[in-house]
């Protein structure tokens, strides 16, 4: 045949008889991958051995094989599970669930492709070509803007250096006019000193002389000035000049210096939205459904002895989990183990995350690290000094946010890094007060506006501050008995936080307003936290050992 697929000139063979066909009369059976001609079809059809499905040439590959039962069509398909199923499993696996009629499902999807094509081509890609044209202009317009900055940072520091040169030349001369006071002084007494010495050693001879001498008239003519010797000269007592330097202010200096106003990124989704006609309206996020409802439940070697800590997402078929043991594991939505890694120090991981480029990382108390596992490879990405480390997540921008605690567990503070360099530290709020409690169990995860988002267990409170470090708000539950354990936030910026002792799951928006709790999905002691793409909840149960994967949203 034809590579390129202009099979309307090329002529087939019936497999069973192997006469030439033409593809516009020839029939094919989707099961068993046969050309046909028209009158072979009746006679491939008796051979019950095994199902079939004929179809015309053209639509050849719209059968769906179960990929469970090979022998059968995929003739339904599950609404819940989001997969193709045939009669059998309808019957087990996916008993009581939700299905439709296959034909009509790929009918349905095809109308959309056509119209998602056409909408991507007409008015989508043109518009994105627009708004790529502007990043030029935009980065032109970010480093002429940088340039002007850098220079006005290095005229100031020159300005700030002659200050402080000034200042030094002020207090040297300060200093040496001081030291030629008092030189001035002692030379007078000095030289006062040395005639009285000189004085001194005259008379000393002049006695000597006289003593030896038997001259009337000279003895008796002497005159004693031991009188004036007495009087010493007057003793000098200085306070010599001391410099006190005073401590050199880090965060003072900063402020007298000047300072850099935060980036501020946004994000304008709704000026970029592009009305297309035939479009389907849809609302701005997905709302939530009236009753939450368990789609899968996920058995894991977790449980009463390796209790069930941390979940995080990898696909729609993977999820790392991690708890009280020195190995994290990697299964899948059937609960079958498809990897485990040993932590690098043999101690157990605080917290797991899953970056962009679906690499694991995990922090380690016990050695105070946070580590990268690049297949099976564990590499240090970075080493604290002074601090544990406790949470971590992975950002939209592929930086890293650790949360962490103290050597003495007085503080607490979350440094984003890039890499292994830091780029930010947030610790307190504008009055200077610390932002987290110096509780151990606190979970961090950054929202879709760029949020950093806090559980903390110790102050019993949710605390969110903005992408800069500003604080935002504080959530401290509608009971006083919140106390908040996992965090992580969907594709709508919905902020979701488990709560083991109540054995639910609070759910807030963006802005800290509470939505509702998620209390009907018979969860026991609910702790790890993580949302697939499909904004479907995955629940790591602490002591069951289980992931729920329960569905929240329409």
């Amino acid at each position: 045949m034809d590579p390129r697929g202009n099979w309307a000139q090329d002529v087939l063979r019936c497999d069973l008889c192997e006469t030439p066909v033409l593809p516009t009369e020839c029939m094919y059976c989707d099961i068993c991958d046969n050309y046909l001609c028209s009158p072979c079809v009746g006679k491939h059809l008796s051979n019950e051995s095994t199902e079939h499905k004929v179809v015309p040439f053209k639509k050849r590959g719209s059968t769906t094989k179960c990929q469970k039962h090979f022998s059968k069509i995929c003739e339904l398909y599950c609404e819940q599970c989001d997969i193709p199923i045939c009669v059998q499993c309808a019957s087990k696996e996916h008993k009581g669930h939700d299905f439709v009629d296959m034909v009509e499902t790929l009918d349905n999807q095809r109308k959309i492709m056509l119209r998602d094509l056409q909408e991507i081509e007409k008015s989508i890609y043109p518009k994105y070509q627009e708004i790529a044209s502007i990043i030029p202009v935009q980065r032109a317009d970010l480093n002429e803007n940088s340039l002007k900055i850098s220079k006005t940072i290095e005229k100031h520091g020159e300005d700030l250096h002659r200050e402080i040169d000034t200042m030094i030349k002020k207090l040297k001369s300060d200093l040496g006019e001081m030291d030629s006071k008092y030189l001035a002084v002692l030379n007078i007494q000095e030289k006062e000193i040395v005639v009285m010495i000189s004085e001194i050693k005259q008379s000393i001879a002049d006695l000597k002389k006289l003593l030896k001498s038997n001259d009337v008239s000279l003895i008796s003519a002497y005159k004693s000035r031991n009188d004036e010797f007495r009087r010493l000269p007057p003793k000098l007592t200085a306070t010599l000049p001391k410099f006190t330097p005073e401590k050199i202010n880090k965060e003072q200096l900063y402020q007298q210096f000047g300072s850099l106003s935060a980036l501020s990124i946004k994000t304008e989704e709704h000026g970029h939205t592009i009305d297309f006609p035939g479009a389907e309206s849809s609302p701005s996020g997905r709302p939530l459904i009236d009753i939450p409802r368990i789609i899968r439940e996920i058995n894991t070697e977790y449980g009463v002895f390796f209790l069930l800590r941390s979940v995080s997402y990898l696909s729609n078929d993977e999820i790392w989990m991690s708890g009280s043991s020195n190995m994290m594991k990697l299964y899948d939505l059937e609960g079958k183990l498809v990897k485990s890694v040993r932590t690098k120090s043999g101690k157990l991981p605080f917290d797991i995350a899953v970056t962009g480029s679906g690499d694991l990382v995990y922090t380690d108390e016990s050695d105070k690290t946070v580590n990268i596992v690049k297949n099976t490879e564990i590499q240090t990405m970075i080493t604290i000094q002074e601090w544990t480390p406790r949470s971590v997540c992975s950002t939209s921008s592929s930086d890293l946010l650790v949360l962490m605690d103290s050597a003495d567990s007085k503080q607490s503070k979350v440094l984003r890094y890039s890499g292994s360099t830091e780029k930010q530290c947030v610790q307190f709020n504008d009055k200077g007060q610390p932002l987290y409690s110096n509780d151990l169990y606190k979970y961090i995860t950054e929202n879709k506006n760029l949020d950093i988002c806090v559980s903390d267990g110790g102050a019993r409170a949710v605390v969110v501050v903005s992408h800069a470090g500003k604080l935002r708000f504080t959530y401290t539950g509608r009971s006083k008995t919140f106390f908040p354990w996992a965090i992580t936030t969907d594709s709508q910026g919905r902020i979701l936080i488990s709560e083991c002792a109540l054995h639910c799951i609070y759910i807030l928006d963006q802005d800290g307003q509470f939505i509702r709790n998620i209390d009907n999905c018979h969860l026991q002691d609910p702790w790890g936290l993580c949302v697939d793409t499909r904004d479907n909840l995955l629940v790591a149960e602490n002591k069951t050992g289980k992931v729920k994967k329960i569905q929240y949203l329409t």
